[in-house]
């Protein structure tokens, strides 16, 4: 049985391919590959056998069965011992060393619009996890390469001989993780195509990856991190800061950037310990903070304070000397980006990248003992259409306006809630109380004058959940 040494390299994204495939070579690697794979190494004038060289069938279906062969498979899944190697020679098969994979981008195609059943379908990837998974399981002789980050630090590693079984280990894990991903994502979208629009699903299949390690859980004795779903984007990014944020930001944060996005006109929402402690639209931003503010000044001391529209230097000089853990709007204007830089260097300062026609998640999930709680998210909004009103005074439109804000801002408050509103703004919020009745004693003592009827027009909106 020939000792030489083999690399299979068959791949969908060939970025970096070059330079590992080159250094392979020269460490005396035989390279086999497949297809357009093939087609790009020998471009760059490297000499690449074939897998149907080996295996004496060619590629058929189209492309659908290239390495799915007893010649690659045998010579990956084969232990390096006497007796796995026998059975090589006897049908002379010789023994792999590396595999360089990725798929198909199935998760790409799916999002894209108007793909077929059929589009998607071809983008379902076979050899390629056939090849990861035999390769992950083999860890103790082969290598497997399924990131391009991984390329040039195995190739240093080959090369000074510290290739070891533990730096084998990781890389099938990773091989290992990167199928288990993309079957999930293969399973969640063939449920919603042949389970029809159920919008919950009869299994879910969760993939996510850790992005940010935090200092602790939501108490210090907790462990926390922060993971995204595979195949997505966080929506925020952190451009400005001397400090991480941590669990209860995180939380503030998914629940402050939501109030604003249901609001077309100028908002503003201030959030406490993942309560609404202020909210208000207005002509602008900063009316709308001035606003908001005055609900209750003392909470917002510390507070998460989140913005729909640009974040300009006029606002930032109206939030003035207030503390703030977070700051998060859409976008900002370089100017107030300079002068939070200058003013606010404590203040976590968040990019929301979430947009009206970005598909977000749809589910709400929580982890129970020993499963899930699901719920479609609540995004109903306001319908005057589906409203009924059962007195013999009807309410004026502005009083219809005032009653549409309420609705929104008490969706966002812990029940039993009582919120209290003039026009668009709050003006006494009562949350997280066990009766309604002291949400309203809490609530109005807020609101102080502001609760007294001097006049029709002054009188507050009250709605509860």
């Amino acid at each position: 049985m020939s000792q030489q040494k083999r690399a299979i390299i068959s791949v969908y994204e060939k970025k970096g391919l070059a330079p590992l495939a080159k250094g392979l070579v020269d460490l005396g690697y035989e390279l086999l590959s497949t297809g357009g794979t093939y087609t790009e190494l020998t471009k760059e004038g490297l000499k690449v056998t074939k897998i149907s060289d080996i295996t004496n069938f060619p590629e058929i279906l189209g492309g659908r069965v290239k390495t799915l062969h007893p010649a690659v498979h045998g010579g990956i899944l084969a232990r390096r011992n006497e007796e796995h190697l026998k059975e090589l020679q006897a049908h002379n098969i010789s023994p792999i060393d590396i595999v360089v994979c990725n798929l198909y981008p199935f998760n790409e195609t799916i999002k894209k619009q108007g793909i077929s059943e059929a589009d998607a379908i071809e983008q379902i990837d076979i050899g390629g996890v056939a090849l990861l998974r035999a390769s992950a399981k083999n860890f103790e002789s082969v290598t497997v390469l399924s990131d391009e980050k991984d390329y040039i630090p195995v190739l240093d590693l080959l090369k000074s001989g510290k290739l070891d079984l533990s730096q084998r280990k990781r890389l099938a894990l990773k091989a290992f993780r990167l199928t288990a991903s993309y079957d999930a994502a293969i399973a969640t979208w063939l449920g919603t195509v042949f389970e029809g629009t159920d919008q919950l699903p009869n299994a879910i299949h969760i993939s996510a990856e850790r992005i940010l390690n935090l200092r602790y859980g939501e108490n210090p004795h907790q462990k926390g991190a922060l993971y995204r779903f595979v195949g997505t984007e966080y929506g925020f990014e952190q451009i400005h800061a001397e400090k991480e944020l941590s669990y209860n930001n995180i939380q503030d944060l998914e629940s402050a950037a939501a109030i604003p996005a249901e609001f077309s006109t100028p908002c503003v929402a201030i959030i406490k310990h993942n309560t609404p402690c202020g909210l208000a639209t207005g002509s602008s931003l900063v009316e709308a903070f001035n606003a908001a503010l005055a609900c209750d000044p003392i909470s917002a001391f510390g507070s998460i304070i989140a913005t729909n529209e640009e974040i300009t230097s006029e606002f930032v000089n109206a939030v003035g000397k207030l503390f703030l853990e977070v700051l998060v709007g859409p976008s900002y204007s370089a100017d107030a980006l300079d002068l939070l830089k200058k003013k606010k260097k404590s203040c976590r300062v968040m990019l929301s990248k979430l947009r009206p026609e970005r598909e977000e998640t749809s589910l709400v999930i929580h982890s129970v003992q020993g499963g899930l709680l699901v719920q479609t998210r609540d995004d109903t909004g306001v319908d005057f259409q589906k409203w009924k009103v059962v007195t013999d005074k009807q309410p004026t439109e502005e009083q219809m306006k005032s009653l549409a804000f309420a609705w929104i801002a008490v969706k966002h408050c812990k029940s039993n809630a009582i919120v209290y509103v003039q026009q668009t703004a709050t003006v006494g919020i009562g949350s997280g109380f066990t009766n309604r009745v002291d949400a309203v004693r809490f609530a109005s003592h807020q609101a102080g004058d502001k609760a007294v009827s001097y006049t029709h027009l002054t009188l507050p909106t009250i709605y509860s959940v």
